[in-house]
């Protein structure tokens, strides 16, 4: 692979006191440290996406933004057994830039640790021509998961990234081939 694979990672909690930095930051000091891609960030606080979905130069900014992607990383969180609007909001937000692109997810919460919010996306996802990769990197009690600096001692975790890393990187390089080579139907 001669091009890093572009790697967009959605932080998708917006509530105020969110612990969604805590998780990300962890998530992007392991990714960062894979040649394999070149990654940003979105994260959802900062990034205002209308509900109507008329064009607005922000709106152009994240669509071009995510069609520049090869691959994504849903940070979320779970909140009443689901995923935030937000997420919900930027998915809806876009079309055909999500398209062939592969997604993975790293999840927190209390006893569930984000899984039935995964389980969900799965299908928004899915609707939306994604490929879910099937390796989720999940926090069960994520307040007690980290230390006071950010890390965290979770081997399960840690393992569960690397995994998720290769399946993301093998899906993404993949379909960015396909889609040089015969552009993905709409």
């Amino acid at each position: 692979m001669t091009t890093p694979l572009r790697l967009e990672v959605i932080v998708a909690s917006v509530r105020p006191e969110r612990f969604a930095p805590v998780v990300a930051e962890w998530f992007l000091r392991t990714v960062r440290t894979d040649s394999a891609f070149d990654t940003g960030v979105i994260d959802l606080i900062d990034t205002p996406l209308p509900v109507d979905l008329t064009e607005s130069p922000q709106v152009e900014a994240f669509r071009a933004r995510l069609a520049a992607a090869d691959a994504f990383v849903a940070i979320t969180s779970e909140y009443n057994h689901g995923y935030p609007a937000s997420l919900k909001t930027a998915f809806d937000t876009a079309k055909h830039e999500w398209r062939a692109k592969p997604i993975g997810f790293v999840s927190y919460g209390g006893l569930s640790g984000g899984l039935r919010a995964v389980e969900q996306l799965r299908q928004v996802v899915a609707e939306i021509h994604m490929v879910s990769v099937r390796e989720t990197v999940s926090f069960h009690q994520a307040k007690r998961a980290f230390d006071a600096v950010g890390e965290t001692r979770d081997g399960a975790a840690v393992d569960a990234s690397a995994r998720m890393l290769r399946q993301l990187a093998w899906w993404a390089s993949t379909l960015r081939a396909a889609r040089a080579a015969d552009p993905y139907p709409g």
